[in-house]
């Protein structure tokens, strides 16, 4: 906690302490810290598209980018994807996923994600309101990993990946404590976003699958009516 009130009092970006002594030699390379998140989001997203068919797999990569379009988020992003066809577990772990990225980029690359117009003066203002937001939130400092949990699970924004390593390092969580309850409380908030979109579109589908049929079975009834009413018809002139 001591930490992340020193870090309120931060005014120039400079480098994190994120990884203090732990950070291994190849993550202080500013191009390897930068590329890393997307180039594991790009393999992700390869690995994805071998399961879907080629068309499917474009609406998939458009679903991935517009997860970081505001105001974007699993409640809009997980629905539309199963209605474009998407497999309601492949957007469920896909979020995930680009979640804990994001986690991932800002704890590698805080010091650079300040100098990024709109989200560093957005940062620091979240930062700057820092013993305020922990003062209403005293469940976050009580319950730690599984509090911080928890707050990813709220569906607001700034609760993902990019607001949550922020106050999971305000909390004194380690790094690796942060990414974990990212992956914790994303995996339960996408599944039931999941789940639920997956059952109300199979529902929505089914009945009107049965209005279609139905529809279809009064209208071929009624042309074979007035078939056999236009032979009636043509007997009688006969």
């Amino acid at each position: 906690m001591i930490r992340g009130i020193l870090f309120l009092d931060m005014v120039e970006p400079r480098e994190p302490e994120w990884f203090p002594q732990t950070r291994i030699s190849l993550l202080r390379n500013i191009a390897i810290r930068l590329l890393l998140p997307f180039l594991l989001a790009f393999a992700f997203y390869l690995g994805c598209s071998l399961l879907l068919p080629p068309e499917k797999a474009l609406i998939f990569g458009g679903l991935l980018i517009a997860y970081f379009i505001p105001p974007s988020g699993k409640e809009s992003i997980i629905p539309l994807g199963i209605v474009l066809g998407i497999p309601w577990f492949l957007m469920s772990v896909s979020v995930v996923v680009l979640d804990v990225l994001t986690g991932l980029f800002m704890i590698l690359n805080l010091d650079i994600a300040l100098r990024i117009p709109y989200l560093g003066p957005w940062i620091s203002r979240f930062l700057a309101g820092g013993r305020e937001f922990m003062a209403a939130r005293p469940w976050l400092s009580r319950w730690s990993l599984p509090g911080l949990a928890i707050f990813v699970m709220l569906p607001f924004q700034g609760t993902g990946g990019t607001g949550s390593p922020l106050v999971g390092w305000m909390m004194g969580l380690t790094p690796w404590e942060i990414l974990l309850a990212i992956a914790i409380g994303a995996s339960v908030e996408s599944l039931v976003f999941a789940l639920g979109s997956d059952l109300i579109w199979g529902l929505v589908t089914s009945y009107l699958t049965y209005q279609v049929a139905l529809i279809l079975a009064i209208a071929f009834i009624a042309l074979l009516i007035f078939v056999m009413f236009l032979r009636g018809t043509g007997k009688d002139r006969v």
